[in-house]
């Protein structure tokens, strides 16, 4: 494992440990953005699927593990969305946040490689605090990499 490598691991380890707020107070935002991180390493995982660096049984470990904050947040954006646009409007919505996200990540990540991917989503599945998904999806969904995420720890 390269210096990168590491760094990207203690950063993600410590990124899921810190302190922040709990994945289920959050509301409407907080929601969009733990269905968004989901969606980016489901699509991440299968663009990887066939090279040395396949994290597809890593992702679904993270999904089993943050399986009640990741079905939470979807079941929080669904309501939110049943009573701005009905049944059928609710189900649109959360269609196009997922062909979205598919799209954007379909190509791969702006700024990680499969091997960082892979590295994240396995400290990801480590741990069963799901407390922590936001820091990890305000790092991992921005669009350049942070300055706090490029430090060799």
């Amino acid at each position: 494992m390269g210096k990168l490598g590491k760094a990207i691991g203690a950063v993600a380890s410590a990124a899921v440990l810190a302190t922040a707020m709990p994945a289920q107070a959050g509301g409407y935002a907080d929601a969009e953005k733990l269905r968004k991180l989901d969606i980016m390493l489901m699509v991440t995982a299968l663009r990887c699927r066939h090279g040395a660096d396949n994290f597809q049984r890593d992702y679904e470990k993270f999904a089993v593990k943050h399986n009640v904050a990741l079905q939470g947040a979807a079941r929080s954006l669904q309501s939110s969305y049943r009573g701005k646009y009905g049944a059928k409007g609710a189900k649109r919505q959360l269609d196009k946040i997922s062909v979205s996200m598919a799209n954007v990540y379909g190509q791969g990540h702006p700024w990680l490689e499969c091997a960082e991917l892979k590295q994240v989503t396995n400290g990801l599945a480590a741990h069963r605090d799901s407390s922590q998904l936001l820091v990890a999806a305000d790092e991992l969904l921005a669009t350049s990499r942070p300055a706090q995420f490029a430090m060799k720890r």
